[in-house]
């Protein structure tokens, strides 16, 4: 793991700071609209936007191979996610598990194209062309806590497709064409 721009705060930041257990909500899936919405800008210490951070968590933890899940993707148009590439064999740099709000990527580098999957178009998996290095700020939520993380490789894919979704994007926005999207493969 590389530790050279690891985040301290978002690095010691961890999903019992919010003091409530999420629930488990439902993963919308496309063509639903709120998918395809911008996300509104959220409050951090709104109640509200806190218990959704920990839902994101608790939902984004019972699901199978997912690293991120954005308040979209559980039908709230929020700009707001959870992440954990913790373990992924593709991960370089690794904060753990963190949700932020209101993020938005100041600095990227290096587009690298990759296949990308989403629990919200379960059944294509699309080659998408993206930043291999990327610094982000948001806000910690429950926090007034503003954070920048610098990463790179599936780390920095992975927040570029979460913030995608709080945008109203879909990796299948992104793809270069019907050329670049495929069946995705299961595994008995």
């Amino acid at each position: 793991m590389n530790t050279a721009h690891l985040n301290q705060t978002l690095a010691s930041w961890s999903p019992a700071q919010l003091g409530i257990t999420g629930d488990v909500l439902e993963v919308v899936r496309a063509p639903h609209p709120v998918l395809a919405t911008e996300g509104a800008t959220v409050d951090p210490l709104d109640p509200v936007m806190v218990t959704l951070a920990a839902d994101l968590v608790a939902t984004m933890r019972v699901s199978p191979g997912c690293v991120g899940l954005a308040a979209p993707q559980v039908g709230v148009a929020a700009q707001m996610f959870a992440l954990d590439v913790t373990g992924h064999p593709k991960t370089r740099t690794c904060h753990g598990v963190f949700v932020l709000c209101n993020a938005v990527i100041v600095e990227s580098s290096r587009q690298e194209k990759a296949r990308e999957g989403c629990m919200s178009v379960p059944d294509l998996t699309g080659d998408v062309k993206r930043a291999t290095r990327l610094t982000v700020t948001g806000v910690l939520p429950g926090t007034t806590d503003s954070v920048t993380l610098t990463t790179d490789a599936f780390e920095a894919r992975a927040l570029q497709h979460e913030i995608d979704h709080c945008t109203g994007l879909l990796f299948l926005d992104r793809v270069a064409g019907a050329h670049a999207v495929y069946p995705r493969k299961t595994y008995l």
